[in-house]
């Protein structure tokens, strides 16, 4: 996604100053000359801003790593290689390694964009009635989803709140109208919504979201696209019928299909993953993180499948004991010379799964390791890949756990089977809690290097257990909470910082 309007990406620009020169990054990047030179009076201006929305989501600190890789080295997914150094500190759940102060600053960037498109948009000379809903429904799309991700991850979500006893952390200050002026940005010292007030706001654009979008591709919000992210929303909520509604809703739209067997490892290999209902886009060569950051990167040394012996990225971070347990994962030597990386792969039982790991290779420090192959230069360029922010295959299983807290659980067993069926799995006969932990077991396999485990222990109030490293983090640790950006705390005195820091 690129800027079509020069005058858009020169204020984009201007605003970069600010970043080293204020106090508080709450507020930051405010865009000084929009009244001065109309930037947001025309249609191709609007939909220059809003790509300026999207394309935030392709930060590293974003979807780009952190959302994903980074997430799963919190949680129990998988443990670090030391090939680069990367993720290690995150892996071992140290203090201060955590969610980053960019992942703070691009993501209250990206919601300033959308609050100043909401504010102009009776302003845009020529917009039809249809462009006006599109944009509106987009823009609070894309608000929801980051308030979403920012909430998540510096507060506690709704179901598991641990409770000191005297500061309540609460939420995130929750904006909903575009800083223009540095003097503006600098005087609003926006304080903590309560949590319940942040899902509320989420739960409105979304709303608002659903009824004002078609579909337009899943690089692209859509009404089939906001009801599935409300699904997410209201999982973590604890809104189970929300959730069930919601989910029903997304698997009955058009967009994202649910795939089964070799079609469900086949989506992974494509540019645009079938299974998608909202992915962030990857299209052009300039666009790619590099071999440093980005997701491919990071989950393997590998360039690409058909020669194993290519140096690709470092391979910072890689399935744990308990993962390769899931799919049955050894190394298997196939062929001779041993040398050869080609000659190597993996052992796998009958989840399908399974074929999305392989072995990597020995150009890097910790030699041949089982790597997860999610993210392998799918756009046809390295270090690029597409990223399905919602699959369509959630929707069974957050509808599955909705359903079983709901206390409809032969609906819930019902749904958990049918999911098993589509990779590959037998039926289980499951009750009471075991039911509930086969269910979230689903997610873990399910989501596995996409980033959701840690929000699952997370919401559950579980504590985050690993092997390798030797990590016992209990779910009352500061430790589940990054610190807020200290120079959010200083420069706002209404902002309260997270117990621990």
């Amino acid at each position: 996604m690129k800027f079509i309007n020069k005058a858009f990406l020169s204020l984009a620009l201007a605003g970069t100053f600010l970043v080293s020169s204020c106090d508080s990054l709450l507020q930051v990047d405010p865009r000084q000359s929009i009244d001065a030179n109309g930037a947001l009076n025309t249609p191709d201006a609007v939909d220059a801003a809003l790509n300026s929305v999207y394309a935030r989501l392709r930060s590293v600190r974003n979807y780009g790593r952190d959302l994903f890789a980074l997430a799963d080295a919190l949680a129990d997914v998988g443990q670090t290689t030391s090939n680069s150094g990367r993720l290690i500190g995150e892996n071992n759940n140290q203090p201060n390694a955590h969610f980053q102060a960019g992942f703070w600053q691009n993501s209250y960037f990206a919601i300033n964009e959308a609050n100043l498109i909401l504010d102009g948009l009776s302003g845009v000379q020529g917009a039809s009635a249809a462009q006006l809903a599109r944009w509106e429904g987009e823009a609070k799309f894309l608000r929801a989803l980051y308030y979403f991700d920012l909430v998540k991850v510096y507060s506690y979500i709704p179901t598991a709140i641990f409770q000191q006893g005297v500061t309540d952390e609460g939420g995130i200050p929750v904006v909903t109208e575009g800083v223009v002026t540095s003097s503006a940005a600098f005087s609003r010292q926006t304080p903590r919504s309560s949590i319940d007030q942040v899902y509320t706001q989420i739960y409105a654009d979304l709303e608002d979201a659903k009824r004002l979008l078609t579909s337009r591709g899943v690089q692209y919000a859509s009404s089939g696209a906001a009801s599935a992210l409300l699904s997410r929303v209201a999982l973590y909520r604890g809104d189970w019928a929300k959730v069930v509604a919601e989910s029903t809703t997304a698997l009955a739209s058009n967009v994202g299909s649910v795939l089964s067997g070799s079609a469900y490892v086949n989506g992974w290999r494509t540019p645009v993953n079938p299974e998608s209902m909202f992915e962030v886009r990857f299209a052009l060569a300039e666009e790619s993180i590099g071999v440093n950051e980005s997701l491919q990167s990071s989950y393997t040394a590998l360039l690409n499948l058909s020669n194993k012996n290519s140096q690709g990225g470092w391979g910072d971070f890689i399935p744990n004991a308990t993962v390769r347990g899931f799919f049955g994962l050894t190394q298997l030597q196939t062929g001779t010379p041993a040398t050869d990386n080609n000659n190597w792969d993996v052992t796998r039982n009958s989840d399908i799964r399974a074929q999305l790991y392989t072995t990597g290779n020995t150009v890097r420090g910790a030699g041949r390791q089982i790597e997860v192959t999610k993210f392998l230069s799918k756009s046809g360029f390295a270090y690029a890949d597409n990223v399905p922010v919602i699959r369509k295959s959630e929707m069974h299983l957050n509808r599955a756990e909705a359903n079983y807290r709901l206390g409809n659980a032969a609906d819930a067993l019902a749904e958990l089977n049918a999911f098993k069926a589509l990779r590959g799995l037998t039926a289980v006969n499951l009750s009471g809690q075991a039911l509930l932990d086969e269910i979230l077991l689903e997610r873990f396999k399910e989501f596995a290097f996409e980033g959701q485990r840690f929000f699952d222990l997370k919401r559950n109030g579980r504590a985050i257990v690993k092997t390798t490293p030797a990590v016992n983090l209990p779910f009352d640790d500061f430790k589940i909470l990054p610190p807020i950006p200290q120079r959010e705390v200083d420069g706002n005195p209404n902002l309260n910082q997270n117990r621990g820091y």
